[in-house]
């Protein structure tokens, strides 16, 4: 998540000029989900759905149910000041940026990120959490030997550990000397895929190592995967990862937030579904080309499907020129503002667009998409547009960090103007508020709430994880989970 113009309170009247709302657009995104297998073809397409599917999708979405003002019920205020829930919600800080380290390692690092929940056997969980810090973070990921890639880089990863009562036994470095970890992906096996969303070279910022790599962290043990670039996988500004547990394909995204905009890739490794330390044995890096579609932000309906192409990349390792200014081929090739989120279910790979703005140099305006790309058969539609028609408050914008909720739903961490939001999401289309962070870090006269980042769940979904990215807080929310 790299920093966002600022923006007044007033961005949300924007947000009703929206003429699809998220939660009607959300009719088609669980509508017949199911388990896939493999992937699709590494190029060629299929023929575009007739005319009468797409008016059927488009109609299925306008027709779909409600907004719903209830969900589990109206946020209470937390007399703490820290995070409002539902009643019947409760929630405890894990984690606090600039506290001591458990492991005497040094000070908690802040900017809090991309998360995952991993099963510690008895009922225990192990929680890996990002640090998306430049060269300019106060509160650097400490450098421990054996998980440093570049000393002079402030950002990497932590490790929690928490006992059945959900209270934390342990707290410690990862991954160390990365730049920038904003989001990432857990991976069937188990591991937790750290991504540098930057492209700063050796010699830049006081950085002695090339940056805007993927890195694989054990979380049972992180001496084991160490600090290793899996250079294969290109060099961009990563923001998320999601694979494929059938084929072994990952999946990437690009959070380019000028122009030219970021692209979405696939890795095929050479050796899928390998194991820790599998992706090192390399791969080839494809993007994906929609034929006669140059920027995925021109696309304004939900149902709307596409054939889809996948082109190899020149040069995964942008020697000389970054990735998505590269040769691509007569066809060109489809970029999109801010590719965020990026997670698998039901059959396919969902992933989002933050938002999309004219004034900075986009063919169009949308205030957040998510996308659903069906490798089965090399499609990709789009099944959320952000900004409602009417409710200015429900439900916010740019989508950031998004997940499986327990009740097949959607828990998606807001990152726009105002006051910021985790939205749920229910697979029958309901959007309704989970959490509002209530700590206001800005100045008097002007309230500023910091954004959510690494919504995740315990693998027994009866915990939410959620961090507030500054001041960097870590909360475990406990209540009804349907």
């Amino acid at each position: 998540m790299p920093p966002k113009p600022p923006m007044s309170l007033s961005r949300r009247s924007l947000i009703a000029a929206g003429s699809v709302s998220f939660a009607g657009a959300l009719g088609a995104l669980f509508a017949g989900a199911g388990p896939g297998a493999g992937a699709g073809s590494r190029a060629g397409a299929e023929a575009r759905k007739g005319a009468a599917a797409s008016t059927s999708a488009r109609t299925r979405t306008r027709t779909a149910a409600p907004v719903s003002r209830q969900g589990y019920g109206p946020l209470v205020a937390d007399p703490a000041g820290l995070l409002d829930l539902p009643a019947g919600f409760a929630y405890r800080v894990l984690s606090r940026a600039g506290d001591p380290l458990p492991s005497g390692e040094g000070t908690v690092p802040g900017n809090f990120d991309g998360m995952a929940a991993f099963d510690a056997g008895q009922g225990r969980v192990r929680l890996v959490r990002n640090h998306e810090n430049r060269t300019t973070a106060a509160l650097r990921v400490p450098p421990v030997e054996g998980l440093t890639y570049d000393p002079h880089a402030r950002g990497g990863c932590t490790l929690l550990d928490l006992d059945p009562a959900g209270r934390v036994t342990a707290e410690r470095v990862a991954l160390a000397g990365t730049a920038v970890n904003c989001a990432g992906g857990r991976t069937p096996w188990n591991t937790w895929l750290s991504c540098e969303e930057t492209e700063d070279r050796a010699g830049t910022a006081g950085y002695t190592r090339d940056h805007g790599y993927v890195f694989e962290v054990d979380p049972a043990d992180p001496r084991r995967s160490g600090a290793v670039p899996l250079t294969a996988m290109g060099r961009f500004a990563h923001e998320a990862v999601a694979v494929d547990p059938y084929s072994g394909v990952v999946y990437e995204t690009e959070d380019a937030f000028v122009e030219p905009f970021g692209l979405f890739y696939r890795f095929l490794p050479a050796r899928p579904l390998g194991g820790l330390g599998s992706l090192r044995a390399g791969g080839e890096l494809e993007a994906l080309r929609v034929p006669g579609l140059a920027n995925l932000a021109v696309v304004d309906e939900p149902g709307s499907e596409f054939p889809v192409e996948w082109v190899p990349v020149p040069d995964p390792s942008a020697a000389g020129t970054p990735i998505r200014l590269q040769d691509f081929g007569p066809g060109g090739i489809t970029h999109a503002q801010k590719l965020e989120g990026c997670y698998w279910g039901d059959g396919g790979v969902h992933f989002v667009s933050s938002y999309s703005r004219t004034l900075e140099g986009s063919p169009a305006d949308h205030h957040g998409q998510v996308w659903f790309y069906d490798p089965l058969r090399a499609r990709l539609r789009l099944d959320v547009v952000f900004g409602p028609a009417a409710d200015i408050q429900l439900p916010g914008d740019s989508p950031d960090n998004i997940c499986l909720a327990p009740d097949g739903g959607l828990m998606v961490c807001e990152d726009g103007g105002g006051a910021q939001y985790v939205f749920g999401v229910t697979p029958g289309g309901e959007v309704y508020p989970m959490a509002r962070n209530a700590a206001d870090i800005g100045k008097p006269g002007a309230p500023e709430w910091g954004e959510f980042a690494g919504v995740t769940f315990s693998p027994d979904a009866r915990t939410m994880y959620v961090n507030a990215y500054t001041p960097g807080t870590t909360f475990a929310v406990t209540g009804p989970w349907q």
